[in-house]
């Protein structure tokens, strides 16, 4: 269709598209879904070509948010039973990181919930940032602490981050009906802060939260205008015990012409599938690769996610490849633009379910090696991308139907005495 052929030009040309043109890509039909895909994919290989970055989360502190984001699973009042600890010891942040590396991500996203850092937890984050750096040559390291005041995005430079990440989430129109506790306008002031402290930017959204479309373009196009090197997607998990739990208006299709509106705005930007692929793109997550230069790997913030190793059986199977340590993720434009650690792929974190720094990070549940009975206790049968009862056949879930079975509270990993999921 014409609009898609000029959505293409645009993006091989790095031009803005219109805010049409980006609404009509929302309400493009299913039927169309795949013409769609197959013109964002263009744009995305023109810039990426076939790599796909790994990005790996440590929650350095769950929980115990004074923040209200209706989201969050960790915010203020929450009863939704996740795992609630304060900060992790440098050595235990590190280790927990490793398994990430191991498992092929170049970039650690050391993510800590609350409305912001302390000065005191700044220094803790740096002692954690050099423990990292000083056992994984070559690692990125991005931080994600919420609000920053006057002068911490410098000390989290000088430490050795990367990059820093906080989302806007939504539109600014909307901001105030998802969290009353701080405002939009802070979300972008500490943004330009990273921007001008020399940390690379990492800044995305959260879809599924009753949005409209305008909405999702007034937040894609606020994106663009701040420039970040990467930009996280999630989808909203609606876990039991949040202010959004009954909100289930994802369908796979919906979500991949988010995606693609995403790259279409962002061509040459690092486009992420953040938190809630697994419990809304399902058996369309190869799909949406097409799309997407960037994912997490293995478990979130304080949900579970698919099983690490059915990650990279998913990039391979696609006809895609893991980014290697010595790739550079940005287009050579954007490197020398001066993009902070632009010359280091950025990514950032930024899965949906954080406290302060507004990520995501819900994703369904998962065995350590994918799949299996009763591999946690609260999993279910832990096979995250069928659900279903163990030792039987599963019934097909009708289609819009609400997927609580592929929510799962991460109880591995940071935090615990369990070897995590990477």
């Amino acid at each position: 269709m014409d609009l898609l052929n000029t959505l293409v030009d645009k993006g091989l040309r790095r031009e803005l598209p219109t805010r049409e043109e980006a609404l009509a890509v929302l309400a493009t039909s299913d039927d169309d879904v795949l013409d769609v895909v197959a013109a964002a994919g263009k744009v995305r290989r023109h810039w990426f070509g076939r790599r796909v970055k790994l990005n790996y989360l440590v929650n350095l502190k769950s929980g115990l948010c004074p923040e209200d984001c209706s989201y969050c699973s960790q915010r203020l009042g929450s009863s939704t039973g996740i795992l609630k600890y304060t900060w992790l010891k440098p050595e235990q942040a590190s280790q927990a990181a490793a398994a990430g590396l191991a498992g092929g991500a170049k970039r650690v996203c050391l993510v800590a919930s609350g409305r912001g850092p302390t000065d005191r937890d700044v220094d803790r984050v740096a002692g954690t940032i050099k423990a990292i750096k000083e056992q994984n040559e070559g690692v990125e390291v991005c931080a994600c602490l919420g609000l920053l005041s006057d002068g911490q995005a410098e000390r989290l430079r000088e430490a050795g981050a990367d990059a820093y990440n906080h989302n806007l989430n939504t539109s600014e129109s909307t901001y105030g009906d998802i969290t009353t506790t701080h405002t939009y306008a802070d979300r972008v002031d500490t943004v330009n802060k990273a921007h001008a402290a020399g940390l690379s930017a990492c800044s995305g959204l959260i879809a599924g939260m009753g949005e409209s479309d305008e909405d999702l373009v007034d937040v894609v196009f606020s994106l663009r205008a701040l420039d970040p090197d990467s930009v996280p997607v999630n989808f909203l998990i609606p876990v039991e015990g949040t202010p959004l739990a009954a909100e289930w208006n994802l369908t796979p299709q919906r979500c991949l012409r988010i995606l693609a509106m995403v790259r279409f705005v962002c061509p040459d930007i690092e486009v992420r599938i953040a938190g809630g692929r697994e419990v809304h793109l399902r058996s369309m997550q190869p799909v949406a690769l097409h799309l997407a230069n960037s994912i997490f790997l293995g478990d979130y913030l304080t949900t579970e996610g698919q099983a690490g190793k059915a990650d990279l059986e998913m990039i391979a199977d696609a006809g895609f490849e893991v980014e290697g340590a010595d790739q550079v993720t940005l287009p050579e434009h954007r490197v020398h633009a001066g993009g902070g650690c632009g010359s280091h792929a950025e990514a950032g974190c930024g899965s949906h379910e954080g406290g302060g720094c507004g990520s995501h990070a819900e994703a369904g549940c998962g065995s350590h090696e994918g799949g299996g009975c009763g591999s946690h206790e609260d999993a279910g049968c832990g096979s995250h991308a069928g659900g279903g009862v163990c030792g039987t056949a599963a019934a097909a879930p009708a289609a819009n139907e609400p997927r609580t079975d592929l929510v799962a509270v991460r109880r591995r990993g940071a935090g615990t005495d369990l070897a995590p999921n990477a």
